[in-house]
Protein backbone atom coordinates (compact mmCIF):
# COMPACT_ATOMS: atom_id res chain seq x y z
CA UNK A 1 0.00 0.00 0.00
CA UNK A 2 1.34 3.35 -0.68
CA UNK A 3 0.73 6.13 1.85
CA UNK A 4 2.56 8.88 3.29
CA UNK A 5 5.48 6.66 4.82
CA UNK A 6 6.15 4.64 1.83
CA UNK A 7 6.75 8.33 0.35
CA UNK A 8 9.28 9.24 2.42
CA UNK A 9 11.09 5.93 2.78
CA UNK A 10 11.16 6.07 -0.95
CA UNK A 11 13.01 10.09 -0.94
CA UNK A 12 15.09 8.99 2.00
CA UNK A 13 16.69 6.04 -0.20
CA UNK A 14 16.91 7.84 -3.07
CA UNK A 15 18.68 10.93 -1.08
CA UNK A 16 20.87 8.64 0.45
CA UNK A 17 21.77 6.31 -2.87
CA UNK A 18 22.60 10.13 -4.63
CA UNK A 19 25.68 10.38 -1.89
CA UNK A 20 26.30 6.24 -2.16
CA UNK A 21 26.70 6.82 -5.79
CA UNK A 22 29.02 9.46 -5.44
CA UNK A 23 31.36 8.51 -2.66
CA UNK A 24 31.06 4.41 -2.78
CA UNK A 25 30.10 5.00 0.90
CA UNK A 26 27.47 6.51 2.75
CA UNK A 27 24.36 5.62 1.91
CA UNK A 28 23.47 3.45 5.74
CA UNK A 29 24.63 6.18 7.36
CA UNK A 30 22.77 8.41 5.75
CA UNK A 31 19.30 6.66 5.12
CA UNK A 32 18.91 5.13 8.90
CA UNK A 33 19.10 8.19 11.02
CA UNK A 34 15.98 9.14 8.36
CA UNK A 35 14.09 5.84 7.64
CA UNK A 36 14.25 6.15 11.38
CA UNK A 37 11.56 8.42 11.81
CA UNK A 38 9.27 6.72 10.05
CA UNK A 39 9.67 2.91 10.83
CA UNK A 40 11.21 1.15 13.59
CA UNK A 41 15.46 1.55 13.65
CA UNK A 42 16.02 -2.19 13.33
CA UNK A 43 13.54 -3.00 10.18
CA UNK A 44 15.65 0.59 8.82
CA UNK A 45 18.93 -1.06 9.59
CA UNK A 46 17.34 -4.18 7.72
CA UNK A 47 16.62 -1.92 5.15
CA UNK A 48 19.93 -0.88 4.45
CA UNK A 49 21.15 -3.32 4.57
CA UNK A 50 18.96 -5.55 1.84
CA UNK A 51 18.97 -2.66 -0.64
CA UNK A 52 23.15 -2.59 -0.44
CA UNK A 53 22.85 -6.56 -1.17
CA UNK A 54 20.57 -5.87 -3.91
CA UNK A 55 22.20 -3.48 -5.42
CA UNK A 56 25.27 -4.63 -4.96
CA UNK A 57 24.42 -7.43 -6.92
CA UNK A 58 24.47 -5.31 -10.02
CA UNK A 59 28.19 -3.65 -8.63
CA UNK A 60 29.56 -6.84 -8.76
CA UNK A 61 28.99 -7.53 -12.38
CA UNK A 62 29.85 -4.17 -13.58
CA UNK A 63 32.78 -2.75 -11.32
CA UNK A 64 34.61 -6.47 -10.09
CA UNK A 65 37.55 -5.50 -12.93
CA UNK A 66 38.08 -2.27 -11.57
CA UNK A 67 38.46 -2.80 -7.90
CA UNK A 68 41.95 -2.99 -6.03
CA UNK A 69 41.26 -6.60 -5.71
CA UNK A 70 44.36 -7.76 -3.23
CA UNK A 71 43.02 -5.30 -0.64
CA UNK A 72 39.36 -5.87 -1.02
CA UNK A 73 39.79 -9.55 -0.53
CA UNK A 74 41.53 -8.96 2.56
CA UNK A 75 39.37 -5.97 3.87
CA UNK A 76 36.15 -9.23 3.35
CA UNK A 77 38.47 -11.63 5.21
CA UNK A 78 39.54 -9.37 7.76
CA UNK A 79 36.05 -8.22 8.25
CA UNK A 80 34.80 -12.35 8.80
CA UNK A 81 37.49 -12.12 12.04
CA UNK A 82 36.29 -9.09 13.35
CA UNK A 83 32.76 -8.79 13.30
CA UNK A 84 32.32 -11.65 15.54
CA UNK A 85 34.73 -9.62 17.86
CA UNK A 86 32.55 -6.62 17.44
CA UNK A 87 29.71 -8.45 18.75
CA UNK A 88 31.22 -10.27 21.57
CA UNK A 89 32.51 -6.72 22.34
CA UNK A 90 29.06 -5.49 22.31
CA UNK A 91 28.67 -7.32 25.46
CA UNK A 92 30.85 -5.34 27.77
CA UNK A 93 29.70 -1.90 26.02
CA UNK A 94 26.19 -0.61 25.01
CA UNK A 95 25.85 0.17 21.20
CA UNK A 96 25.75 4.04 22.32
CA UNK A 97 28.79 3.69 24.05
CA UNK A 98 29.97 1.86 21.09
CA UNK A 99 28.74 4.90 19.06
CA UNK A 100 31.15 7.12 20.75
CA UNK A 101 34.16 5.50 21.07
CA UNK A 102 33.82 4.86 17.11
CA UNK A 103 32.70 8.50 16.64
CA UNK A 104 36.46 9.54 18.51
CA UNK A 105 38.30 7.14 16.62
CA UNK A 106 36.79 8.07 13.19
CA UNK A 107 37.32 11.77 14.02
CA UNK A 108 41.00 10.86 15.13
CA UNK A 109 41.60 9.19 12.07
CA UNK A 110 40.24 11.81 9.72
CA UNK A 111 42.83 14.09 11.62
CA UNK A 112 45.34 12.26 10.40
CA UNK A 113 44.11 12.35 7.11
CA UNK A 114 44.33 15.98 6.71
CA UNK A 115 47.94 16.12 7.91
CA UNK A 116 48.85 13.29 4.96
CA UNK A 117 48.23 13.44 1.87
CA UNK A 118 50.24 10.43 -0.40
CA UNK A 119 51.63 11.31 -3.83
CA UNK A 120 51.81 8.20 -4.91
CA UNK A 121 49.12 5.14 -3.86
CA UNK A 122 50.77 3.24 -1.32
CA UNK A 123 48.78 -0.22 -0.74
CA UNK A 124 49.91 -2.26 2.08
CA UNK A 125 48.17 -5.78 2.57
CA UNK A 126 49.13 -6.02 6.32
CA UNK A 127 46.98 -2.76 6.77
CA UNK A 128 44.09 -4.19 4.81
CA UNK A 129 43.68 -6.90 6.75
CA UNK A 130 43.86 -4.92 10.00
CA UNK A 131 41.28 -2.59 7.94
CA UNK A 132 39.08 -5.27 7.42
CA UNK A 133 39.36 -6.48 11.20
CA UNK A 134 38.48 -2.93 12.54
CA UNK A 135 35.11 -2.87 10.02
CA UNK A 136 33.54 -6.20 11.30
CA UNK A 137 34.25 -4.74 14.70
CA UNK A 138 32.42 -1.63 14.03
CA UNK A 139 29.52 -3.74 12.18
CA UNK A 140 29.50 -5.65 15.09
CA UNK A 141 29.74 -2.94 17.51
CA UNK A 142 27.19 -0.22 15.97
CA UNK A 143 26.61 -1.50 12.20
CA UNK A 144 28.96 0.87 11.28
CA UNK A 145 31.47 -0.79 9.30
CA UNK A 146 33.10 1.47 6.36
CA UNK A 147 35.03 4.31 8.43
CA UNK A 148 38.36 2.19 8.64
CA UNK A 149 37.78 0.66 5.16
CA UNK A 150 37.33 3.92 3.63
CA UNK A 151 40.27 5.64 5.91
CA UNK A 152 42.32 2.67 4.84
CA UNK A 153 41.75 3.89 0.63
CA UNK A 154 42.15 7.56 1.63
CA UNK A 155 45.45 7.10 3.28
CA UNK A 156 46.81 4.51 0.68
CA UNK A 157 46.35 7.05 -1.90
CA UNK A 158 44.23 4.51 -4.01
CA UNK A 159 42.89 6.67 -7.51
CA UNK A 160 38.94 7.64 -6.70
CA UNK A 161 37.49 5.29 -9.25
CA UNK A 162 39.33 1.91 -7.75
CA UNK A 163 38.63 3.10 -4.36
CA UNK A 164 35.07 3.97 -5.14
CA UNK A 165 34.35 0.54 -6.78
CA UNK A 166 36.28 -1.27 -3.82
CA UNK A 167 34.27 0.50 -1.45
CA UNK A 168 30.96 -0.30 -3.26
CA UNK A 169 32.02 -4.44 -3.64
CA UNK A 170 32.78 -4.57 0.26
CA UNK A 171 29.76 -2.99 1.75
CA UNK A 172 28.15 -5.18 -0.63
CA UNK A 173 29.72 -8.43 1.05
CA UNK A 174 29.60 -7.10 4.67
CA UNK A 175 25.48 -6.38 3.99
CA UNK A 176 25.67 -10.10 2.78
CA UNK A 177 27.29 -11.11 6.00
CA UNK A 178 24.84 -9.20 7.90
CA UNK A 179 21.57 -10.82 6.61
CA UNK A 180 21.25 -14.13 8.29
CA UNK A 181 21.74 -12.29 11.58
CA UNK A 182 19.12 -9.54 10.87
CA UNK A 183 17.27 -12.43 9.80
CA UNK A 184 17.45 -14.66 12.67
CA UNK A 185 16.79 -11.14 15.03
CA UNK A 186 13.12 -10.95 13.18
CA UNK A 187 14.28 -7.97 11.48
CA UNK A 188 13.06 -8.99 8.01
CA UNK A 189 9.60 -9.75 7.35
CA UNK A 190 6.71 -8.84 5.08
CA UNK A 191 6.53 -5.01 5.13
CA UNK A 192 10.60 -4.79 5.36
CA UNK A 193 10.81 -6.78 2.13
CA UNK A 194 7.68 -4.79 0.46
CA UNK A 195 9.49 -1.55 1.72
CA UNK A 196 12.71 -2.91 0.05
CA UNK A 197 11.12 -3.90 -3.12
CA UNK A 198 9.70 -0.77 -4.20
CA UNK A 199 12.84 1.53 -2.91
CA UNK A 200 15.08 -0.55 -4.98
CA UNK A 201 13.82 1.64 -8.64
CA UNK A 202 14.71 4.83 -6.26
CA UNK A 203 17.65 3.29 -5.43
CA UNK A 204 19.17 1.98 -8.53
CA UNK A 205 17.91 5.83 -9.72
CA UNK A 206 20.07 7.90 -6.94
CA UNK A 207 22.90 5.46 -7.17
CA UNK A 208 22.75 6.89 -11.45
CA UNK A 209 22.67 10.39 -10.49
CA UNK A 210 25.67 9.80 -7.75
CA UNK A 211 27.65 7.91 -10.32
CA UNK A 212 27.03 10.61 -12.90
CA UNK A 213 28.42 13.20 -10.31
CA UNK A 214 31.50 11.43 -9.46
CA UNK A 215 32.66 11.17 -13.43
CA UNK A 216 33.03 15.03 -12.56
CA UNK A 217 34.97 15.20 -9.85
CA UNK A 218 39.10 15.29 -9.62
CA UNK A 219 40.87 13.31 -7.14
CA UNK A 220 41.40 16.17 -4.70
CA UNK A 221 37.59 16.93 -4.59
CA UNK A 222 36.93 13.02 -4.46
CA UNK A 223 39.39 13.32 -1.48
CA UNK A 224 37.86 16.41 0.31
CA UNK A 225 34.22 14.77 0.16
CA UNK A 226 34.89 11.55 0.94
CA UNK A 227 36.68 13.06 4.25
CA UNK A 228 33.32 15.32 4.53
CA UNK A 229 31.35 12.81 4.64
CA UNK A 230 33.55 10.91 7.12
CA UNK A 231 33.33 14.19 9.67
CA UNK A 232 29.45 13.75 8.97
CA UNK A 233 28.89 10.54 9.70
CA UNK A 234 31.16 10.26 12.79
CA UNK A 235 29.54 13.73 14.31
CA UNK A 236 26.20 11.61 14.14
CA UNK A 237 26.71 8.69 15.08
CA UNK A 238 28.47 10.13 18.15
CA UNK A 239 25.58 12.63 18.78
CA UNK A 240 23.22 9.55 18.13
CA UNK A 241 24.85 8.02 21.30
CA UNK A 242 25.76 11.15 23.13
CA UNK A 243 22.02 11.96 23.57
CA UNK A 244 20.92 8.65 25.36
CA UNK A 245 22.69 10.74 28.35
CA UNK A 246 21.68 13.85 28.19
Amino acid sequence: MFDATTLYVILAVAYAAVLRGMAGFGFAIAAVPILSLFIPPLEAVAMAVLLQVVVGLHDLVKLRGAVHRPSLLRLCAGSLIGTPLGIWALSALSPDAARMAIAVLVLTGLAMLLRYKPTAPQPHSGLALLAGVASGAFSGLAAMPGPPAVVYYLGAGTPPAQTRASLLLFFFVASVIAVPGLWLAGAIDGEVLWLTAISVPPMALGTWAGTAAFARLDHAQYRKIAIGVMAISAVLAGWRGLSVYL
